[in-house]
């Protein structure tokens, strides 16, 4: 199941397949320092890691892990980051995950809510999954307020790819 939003869209926002032909916009997330900031990781430079970016998601596609939709606003028809739902292994228990990733000149404009909530909805709607999650550093404020208004809460604490981080998490029925 490839779990995507292709073809949708919400008050702002269409929802596409990512394509390489946004990699330069793309970029700008990839050279602002705090696109980094709450995982413990490795970097290469900006250009490297923007294309081993498309590589994962490419490869979600190809296996049926879900992956990002790209997020192009109605008005100005530019890309402002990427949502989508994600298989992800957590705790060695397969979640269905929505992950969100915003252009910094996009942050604090209720872009990453307002595709966050269309997530949820349409996983739901579809009947992809009873339990959706959020994986989010225990220092990234900013994420955990997009998930705290996606109806979300603390579930519990683990840690994730060397990262200590919270799992918040959404039933259908709440």
């Amino acid at each position: 199941m490839q779990y995507l939003l292709n073809g949708q869209e919400s008050e702002r926002l269409y929802y596409k397949k990512i394509d390489l032909k946004q990699f330069d916009s793309w970029l700008a997330f990839h050279k602002h320092p705090s696109s980094k900031k709450y995982w413990n990781a490795v970097y290469d430079d900006p250009i490297t890691e923007c294309k081993k970016w498309y590589e994962k998601q490419q490869y979600r596609y190809d296996n049926n892990l879900g992956g990002m939709n790209a997020l192009i606003e109605k008005k100005s028809n530019q890309l402002v980051g990427y949502c989508g739902l994600l298989v992800q292994t957590v705790d060695n228990h397969q979640e269905l995950e929505i992950g969100y990733s915003l252009i910094p000149q996009h942050w604090k404009k209720g872009f990453a809510t307002e595709a966050a909530i269309k997530c949820k909805e349409y996983c739901f709607e579809n009947n992809w999954s009873e339990e959706l999650i959020s994986i989010i550093s225990l220092t990234n404020i900013p994420s955990q307020k997009v998930a705290i208004k996606n109806g979300m809460k603390i579930r519990n604490q683990t840690i994730y790819r060397d990262n200590e981080v919270y799992i918040f998490s959404v039933n259908r029925d709440n």
